[in-house]
């Protein structure tokens, strides 16, 4: 977890960042130097993840906020900067999932991940927006394989995550003359998180999944996290409007192996 790349006296803020990949980012951070701040619904996941990331010795603040609330987000960017200054890395990472044929999934259903992942993006990039350190911020949206990838029983996540992808894209348009460099993750199969619980529910899915990986493993919330912390280092000074899948190569042949095996697992 220990990166060579350091953020002491850095401001990171980390939507959704409680738990699973996100929390493994503000954990990232935190253990190199920077003063994290996360934000999810739960107070009490907000809490606990306070509390883990104080352990590393920087400041750590949370606010419990969801993401399709545009004045509870837009309040918590507010009193982050009164509390911690400009924000110099934001991670927007909130999202919805859950393994559903088209057909049989209702319009709510559906509307639900598009409020989370994509509105719920938007709302978190334009709050931070007047927050945001300028020049120099570094803006990471999490996105996944679905963006790029059609996968049966995910027909919601790839509207949604393509959304995602082309925000990214347009705001490192739109923000660049400001020095602002926005880029997206596109995490592959991270194990111990609840994104593979729910697309591997089984020992055999498991199995299938990490055999689907050309690099033959599951990765792990710290490949993601230094993924981010490349990414806003001086580093990756010159990297904007990146989508880049931190995956092992999964998203070249192995997403619709390992969705395929869930959907013969759905259909017995």
């Amino acid at each position: 977890m220990i990166s060579p790349l350091k953020f002491h006296d850095k401001t990171i803020f980390v939507a959704g960042g409680t738990s699973g990949i996100n929390f493994g980012i503000a954990e990232n951070f935190a253990a190199n130097g920077g003063n994290v701040v996360v934000m999810s619904r739960s107070q009490d996941k907000v809490d606990a993840a306070v509390e883990k990331l104080s352990s590393h010795g920087s400041k750590s603040m949370g606010f419990s906020a969801d993401v399709r609330d545009y004045d509870a987000v837009e309040n918590a960017f507010a009193e982050t900067e009164q509390a911690l200054g400009k924000i110099d890395v934001l991670v927007s990472g909130a999202a919805g999932n859950f393994p559903a044929r088209a057909a049989d999934m209702s319009p709510n259903a559906f509307k639900s991940v598009v409020d989370i992942d994509l509105l719920g993006s938007y709302h978190v990039l334009r709050a931070a927006y007047p927050h945001l350190k300028k020049p120099g911020a570094s803006v990471i949206n999490i996105s996944a394989p679905q963006a790029f990838v059609p996968m049966q029983l995910q027909s919601h996540v790839c509207a949604a995550k393509a959304g995602v992808d082309m925000l990214t894209r347009t705001l490192a348009m739109e923000w660049g003359a400001e020095n602002i460099r926005v880029n997206s993750i596109v995490p592959g199969p991270i194990k111990d998180t609840e994104g593979m619980a729910r697309l591997a529910p089984t020992p055999e899915l498991i199995e299938a999944a990490k055999n689907s990986v050309p690099l033959q493993e599951l990765g792990s919330t710290d490949d993601i996290g230094n993924a981010a912390m490349f990414l806003s280092s001086p580093m990756a000074s010159y990297i904007s409007g990146v989508v880049l899948p931190v995956d092992g190569g999964w998203s070249l042949n192995g997403a619709g192996i390992m969705m395929d095996s869930l959907v013969k697992m759905m259909s017995k």
